[in-house]
């Protein structure tokens, strides 16, 4: 299983670098997980867009849906598109507005995640838990069927305590850390100290900070994380381009 970086700012794109958006590649199985601002740019260094099997949607808060629309266009409008089958597009149903969305006539196919208590995705099995953040938002647990290897992504969330069991003994944490220590239980994000503890708490192979700030000294970030995760974890920052190996 492996997992590019499409993108990993938090709230808006800066200095060319995007928001939230991966690539998570197995058994010859192309999973684009959210949209955000510059995934097709980055997803067109990477693959042929045309090659993806899925899209999967933590929430629909626009850093993370940016470039949906235009990854739709792309599907109907490049010559050869239309030879293909619908692009399914899982999100969460909670929200009908943008639910609808997903699906495009002759183009993409929208399906509600939560219709199941397990998702058979390709070569994944894959569960999900809701996160706290001002809309609904879920938290996805990837078991890759062939190794039982483990990848789980927050999407965006505060601190829960679940989020100590959803992670268990997973051999990568991709953590939204939009937030220096000092600013715990906030009502939308972690903060470094929070996913260094959770990373702690579930033992974690390798916790990955995502979603990160703009602003700030992201060395500090980091470090705040692996002090709270101990050394028992490997703490690495996500950026654009950088692949990891499940």
């Amino acid at each position: 299983m492996k997992l590019t970086v499409l993108g990993c700012l938090g709230a808006y794109p800066f200095k060319g670098k995007g928001t939230s958006s991966y690539l998570l590649q197995s058994e010859g199985f192309n999973l684009l997980i959210d949209a955000g601002s510059t995934t097709l740019t980055q997803l067109e260094k990477v693959i042929d867009p045309l090659e993806l099997d899925a899209v999967i949607l933590s929430h629909y808060h626009h850093d993370h849906i940016a470039d949906l629309g235009v990854l739709q266009y792309y599907w109907q409008l490049y010559p050869g598109a239309e030879n293909r089958n619908l692009l399914p597009i899982y999100g969460h149903g909670r929200d009908k507005f943008h639910f609808q969305e997903l699906s495009l006539p002759e183009v993409s196919q929208g399906y509600d995640y939560l219709q199941v208590e397990q998702l058979n995705l390709g070569p994944f099995s894959v569960t999900f838990m809701e996160t706290i953040h001002p809309v609904v938002c879920y938290a996805m647990r990837f078991v890759e069927n062939s190794t039982g290897k483990v990848f789980v992504f927050t999407g965006d969330s505060g601190y829960l305590e679940s989020f100590v069991d959803f992670a268990k003994n997973s051999d990568l944490f991709l953590a939204d850390t939009y937030l220096f220590e000092g600013n715990e239980r906030h009502q939308a994000h972690f903060t470094a100290k929070e996913s260094g503890e959770i990373a702690r708490l579930a033992n974690v192979k390798k916790l990955v900070l995502t979603h990160l700030p703009q602003h700030g000294d992201l060395h500090k970030l980091k470090g705040q994380a692996a002090r709270a995760a101990g050394k028992e974890t490997i703490v690495e920052l996500a950026a654009v381009g950088k692949v990891f190996e499940i």
